[in-house]
């Protein structure tokens, strides 16, 4: 059955908040970290959030599929959910505020809707096609800024651990613009996506990363790829900006336009 975008926004943005809160509850008062077979951090708190997204949607939307970073996929039909219960974790365990919540949903290959939540700095950006994009609830758009050298750009770390050969064209970009920061995983998206910042990359995100990006930073007003200039959730790597020095920041990374 199909369901309008507005309600699916509505979704995203309340399951969101739901996973977020779980996250909150254990930010603030510690845990412990285990480490996955890729190398990278978990801890309970990430497997509860997510479960308790998972609750939220499958009470809701019976019989979709729903993939998530900590539990894999629980098979179905028709719309695909998204869920990455805490992206950062890495600062999560840190006790830096800069973590977010991610949900998405599509139907095949289109994102229909995404919300990230940022509970410990009280902010929530989400987006649905044809229905805008929002910062706690009012509408957001990237920024005007067309002159390279006034423009923020972000990383999430600007070594590109896992493609170091994109590190130089980053590094010379950086001697151009205003500022350069790795204020990254999903805090620079929300960044761009209400005119905070410029730009933000990525050389690794999994389909849970990518999915909410697309329709939020899409419909701020911005352009969202993949590295190869493509628009896919599996893309593997991430760049959004506002539209106005989009061309001019691919040039300096290489990245095609299609």
């Amino acid at each position: 059955m199909s369901i309008p975008n507005r309600v699916l926004l509505e979704a995203v943005t309340e399951a969101a908040r739901v996973a977020g809160a779980v996250a909150l509850g254990y930010y603030r008062r510690g845990v412990g970290v285990e480490t996955k077979n890729d190398g990278s951090p978990v801890t309970i708190a990430d497997r509860e959030a997510e479960r308790a997204a998972r609750d939220w949607i499958g009470a809701r939307f019976a019989g979709d599929e729903i993939l998530g970073e900590e539990f894999g996929v629980s098979m179905g039909s028709g719309r695909r959910w998204f869920i990455d219960p805490i992206d950062g974790t890495k600062t999560f365990v840190r006790g830096v505020p800069l973590w977010g919540s991610m949900i998405a949903v599509a139907e095949g290959d289109t994102v229909l809707a995404g919300a990230i939540h940022f509970p410990a700095v009280n902010e929530l950006v989400a987006g649905a096609l044809g229905e805008g994009a929002y910062l706690n609830d009012a509408r957001c758009h990237v920024s005007s800024v067309a002159d390279l050298a006034s423009a923020t750009i972000l990383a999430t770390d600007d070594r590109f651990t896992y493609n170091p050969e994109r590190a130089p064209a980053w590094s010379s970009l950086a001697a151009r613009v205003a500022v350069s920061r790795t204020w990254g995983d999903c805090y620079g998206y929300l960044l761009v996506a209400t005119g905070r910042a410029e730009l933000m990359v990525d050389d690794r995100l999994s389909p849970w990363d990518a999915a909410s990006l697309i329709p939020i930073i899409t419909e701020a007003g911005g352009v969202y790829s993949d590295w190869s200039g493509g628009h896919a959730v599996d893309g593997g790597d991430g760049f959004a900006s506002n539209r106005a020095l989009a061309d001019a920041f691919r040039a300096a990374l290489g990245i095609p336009s299609r």
